[in-house]
């Protein structure tokens, strides 16, 4: 299925007392270009919401963001035995330091213990975060899945805009593959007369060299292998549109080659028709992969 690389999802939820709000959106990359942005607490999310990306995701530059709000709520503070007895250990240490330089210290006060890092303990608030992050995580699925689908949505509106411009290239090809045998008189006439000049300006000519000049000249007026070429990318490029998976890298190399086979029909034409279609070509060309562009 074809998607595009622009998309744009966002989502609110809740958990206990914290609301948040995502934001995702997507433009055209040439790879995978992920811009994580997460509120100060919540860096462990960030690997698994990449690799998430990365599991859902080929190709685009992709920014998401998340904003939480707290709100106040009651605490209960805990004392975490372990870390008070290695401050009150602490605490003691410098006690006898001190008295045996002859140095005299304050007694600390309970609220000085309590105050050292660790000592106090919000259970509530740890549950919560524990809690937050499943709920972020369930709900950050629902986001990429309404990302991806608008990308196929918008996808799907490419795809129809693309196959439009193939079978304008498939038409342009046919008429130049029609202009191409009504020139075919011309050209013999052309050559007949060039023929002519070169024989009435030089005396004595080999008949061998001019045949070779003018099957030269006839092979680099020959537009059959840009026709034909155009008719096989014109079938590649159905295909890649038809097939599930990424395709945009191929449809942009396909892009490049049908400008190169048009440029190469418009040096060769020798004729005003031919030309005036392949010049319509490489227009149609130029529009065909601005769209492109934006596959994934």
């Amino acid at each position: 299925m074809i998607r595009s690389m622009t998309a744009f999802a966002s989502r609110a939820g809740t958990s206990g007392a914290t609301s948040w709000r995502w934001e995702m959106r997507g433009v055209n990359a040439r790879g995978l270009d992920l811009r994580l942005r997460l509120p100060d607490g919540l860096t462990a999310l960030e690997a698994p919401l990449r690799s998430a990306l990365q599991a859902g995701l080929a190709r685009g530059n992709v920014t998401l963001n998340l904003r939480l709000n707290r709100e106040e709520a009651s605490e209960t503070l805990s004392v975490d035995e372990t870390q008070l007895e290695a401050v009150l250990s602490a605490l003691d240490l410098v006690q006898e330091r001190a008295f045996a330089m002859g140095v005299t210290l304050a007694q600390p006060h309970a609220a000085d213990v309590l105050s050292q890092k660790g000592v106090l303990t919000n259970a509530t608030a740890e549950e919560d975060d524990e809690a937050l992050a499943a709920a972020l995580q369930e709900d950050f699925s629902q986001l990429l899945a309404e990302f991806i689908h608008m990308r196929e949505t918008e996808g799907a509106a490419l795809k129809a805009l693309i196959t439009g411009q193939l079978d304008q290239i498939a038409d342009l090809t046919a008429a130049a593959a029609k202009a191409a045998a009504e020139r075919v008189p011309q050209t013999r006439e052309n050559l007949s007369a060039a023929l002519r000049r070169v024989v009435d300006d030089v005396a004595e000519i080999d008949p061998q060299r001019i045949a070779q000049e003018l099957a030269l000249l006839a092979v680099k007026a020959d537009v059959t292998e840009e026709i034909d070429r155009l008719g096989a990318h014109i079938a590649a490029a159905r295909d890649l549109l038809n097939n599930d998976g990424p395709a945009g890298r191929k449809l942009d190399f396909l892009a490049q080659e049908f400008n190169r086979e048009a440029n190469t029909l418009c040096s060769k034409a020798q004729s005003k028709d031919l030309t005036a279609i392949g010049l319509d070509l490489k227009a149609v060309i130029d529009q065909m992969r601005e769209q492109i562009q934006n596959v994934e």
